[in-house]
């Protein structure tokens, strides 16, 4: 069977899910599940996405993101390929660590009902799963992993965590008694379609469960229409700039951004461009440069090693990591 093609776009938005290899698990304890935050936070912070709702399962995860630029796919390899070199390293294994495509459902921006239903079937995974016991007295606000908590208690947002659009559509304000309201909205809604079930509901004649699992957009039967419209021009477009893994393209928050930073980090430094060559490679001032285009752009190693003169990408991702990691820097 043929690989479903990615349809990316700006301002696309998207329903991701993935599950473990062989459905086996992608956390085995609540340290993978920082780990897994602050890895999608370093992601956010490389592509420019706007993430809406998260959840963490034991074998499986659901995002749902917009791409103010049209990176799902770049975005997505960094994401996952970081997240399993860093479990591997974790736990001392090796090899994959998700099976097979994650599953990408454009998700339409333009009806609120099928975004707001969305993330309820988002966050009211852990009831459906049975994690979440509301009849022994839990309360969806108790499970950690997911960005209910963020919703409902602002101190508990994630600082990339975007809520405005959400309470938009659910025509509530993002006060105490806006999230007051919301906390009974959920609870009604678990009441009227019991654990087992609630969040299924269906949107015209698309099952979401279903649409989530085999189909490839959720949304009315416009929204299938413009995609398959633009879809010839959407794809002629990514194939015109994919020329190799990491592209001709200029990407958001790619060569540009890290020029900008790599001007303003020479500024601060105090020393020009010409003088990098004379400079050693490790030398503190080119690391911190180093350190934050890493951080800030998706752009590969290789080009951060070429135009800091620092020796090879490995040596690059060595010095960036004794830079964030300061107990290890005695180590070679």
């Amino acid at each position: 069977m043929p690989r479903q093609v990615r349809i990316e776009f700006p301002g696309a938005t998207y329903h991701v899910m993935c599950r473990g290899d062989r459905r086996e698990d992608i956390f085995r304890d609540d340290g993978d599940r920082e780990m897994m935050l602050a890895t999608l936070a370093e992601t956010v912070g490389k592509t420019g996405w706007q993430v809406h709702a998260w959840v963490w399962m034991s074998n499986h995860y659901h995002l749902v993101l917009e791409t103010p630029e049209a990176n799902l796919v770049k975005g997505m390899t960094w994401f996952q390929t970081t997240y399993t070199t860093r479990f591997n390293a974790r736990h001392h294994l090796c090899g994959h660590l998700f099976g097979g495509r994650y599953k990408a459902v454009l998700v339409d921006r333009g009806d609120p009902h099928y975004f707001s239903t969305l993330l309820d079937y988002i966050h009211l995974n852990p009831v459906r799963a049975g994690i979440i016991k509301l009849q022994n007295g839990d309360d969806l606000r108790d499970y950690r992993w997911s960005s209910w908590g963020g919703y409902v208690h602002p101190q508990q947002r994630q600082q990339w965590q975007q809520t405005e659009r959400a309470f938009g559509v659910w025509q509530l304000d993002d006060t105490v008694a806006g999230r007051r309201a919301l906390r009974l909205r959920i609870e009604r809604r678990i009441a009227e379609e019991n654990a087992r079930h609630c969040g299924l509901a269906e949107m015209g004649d698309q099952s979401l469960q279903s649409t989530l699992r085999r189909g490839w957009y959720y949304g009315p039967e416009t929204f299938r229409e413009w995609l398959l419209a633009h879809a010839g021009e959407l794809l002629g477009k990514r194939s015109h700039v994919r020329k190799n893994y990491h592209g001709g393209e200029i990407k958001a928050h790619g060569e540009s951004e890290a020029q900008a930073l790599l001007a303003s980090g020479l500024i601060t430094a105090g020393i020009t461009a010409a003088e990098l060559p004379q400079l050693p490679k490790s030398d503190q001032r080119k690391v911190v440069i180093a350190s934050e285009i890493r951080k800030r752009t998706a752009m590969p190693l290789a080009w951060i090693a070429q135009h800091l003169y620092m020796g090879t990408p490995s040596h690059v991702s060595h010095a960036c990591r004794r830079h964030s990691n300061p107990s290890t820097r005695h180590l070679s």
